[in-house]
């Protein structure tokens, strides 16, 4: 059998001084492992912001607002790199929870959890976040519920619209200033949601889900092309993935960065390539998946992609 080789592996080097986007680069002439796959990712990723007819999918799972990621979401919001974002509802309420002054706070793993809850404390691996945050989360919530139309009926987008309007930092606040739609279809899993159920129980509101399909399916069938960055899976993952599904052409670009194993069967580990049988991603779709830490790799990404497009 006659095999045939790519390129040679050059060996990294670092000095100091270097820009994020030099030392991705120098993972790339490596090549190897998801040092390769992330230089492989930024590739993608710049050729998906440079393509002007692509609709820009953003989807984030995960505790990435606890850990200190919201403001990168916000930023390509501001910068216009995000056309659709789809979130999980705990990383929009903790998105709320800092945009209302509150904070999460640096803690520990190695904790007893018990006392932690004994003293009005949450965690989220080793960060900590206080009950008095979710009195002011309240507070606020059900103001904005309460200045929604008695008897009308919201969609989910439309209802995170008016949320952010309220608000002047954060992920829900720069999508409200641009007219960005931002889509969470699990909403009731989560804070924002159990806050509506208390709303429901002396008003009436409806919340309808079904009312963010005819927009979202809209901009995927006017779209010429899409590319999608996935950060994590679950319901956000899901949700982009099968929204192209009723038109002619899935994804063109694709990126995920995601620390779940492939072989288990999970719709958070599975490859870019798995989609393509669903018709999620087209044949021809360039796609990259980077396994590992999304705190560590999703600012890399992004750092060395806007380098690129600074050039």
């Amino acid at each position: 059998m006659t095999f045939k080789y790519g390129d040679a592996v050059q060996q990294a080097r670092v000095r100091a001084g270097m820009t994020v986007g030099e030392l991705v680069d120098e993972l790339g002439k490596a090549g190897a492992y998801n040092g390769g796959s992330l230089w492989q990712a930024v590739n993608i990723y710049e050729r998906m912001l440079r393509d002007e007819k692509a609709l820009k999918f953003f989807g984030l799972s995960g505790a990435m607002v606890p850990g200190g990621m919201g403001g990168i979401v916000a930023d390509l919001i501001r910068q216009g790199h995000i056309d659709v974002l789809v979130s999980t509802g705990a990383n929009l309420t903790h998105d709320v929870i800092e945009a209302v002054g509150c904070h999460h706070y640096h803690g520990t793993c190695q904790v007893s959890d018990a006392e932690l809850c004994e003293e009005g404390v949450n965690r989220i691996y080793d960060i900590f976040l206080p009950n008095e945050a979710f009195i002011r989360f309240e507070e606020f919530m059900q103001d904005v519920y309460s200045s929604l139309p008695e008897g009308s009926t919201i969609s989910i987008s439309g209802l995170l619209n008016q949320v952010g309007s309220r608000l002047k930092t954060g992920i829900l606040a720069e999508a409200a200033k641009a007219g960005v739609p931002v889509y969470c279809p699990a909403i009731q899993d989560s804070m924002i949601g159990l806050q509506y159920w208390l709303f429901a129980q002396t008003h009436k509101v409806t919340v309808s889900a079904f009312d963010d399909m005819p927009g979202l399916l809209d901009r995927c069938f006017e779209a010429e092309r899409a590319g999608a960055i996935l950060v994590g899976g679950g319901v956000p993952k899901n949700y982009i993935l099968q929204s192209k599904l009723m038109t002619e052409s899935g994804f063109d670009y694709a990126v995920q960065l995601t620390g779940d194993r492939p072989d288990l069967g999970g719709l958070s580990g599975a490859t870019l390539d798995e989609a393509r049988s669903w018709g999620k991603l087209t044949g021809e779709a360039t796609a990259a998946t980077v396994y590992g830490d999304a705190t560590i790799n999703l600012p890399l990404l992004v750092a060395a992609t806007l380098e690129r497009l600074e050039r």
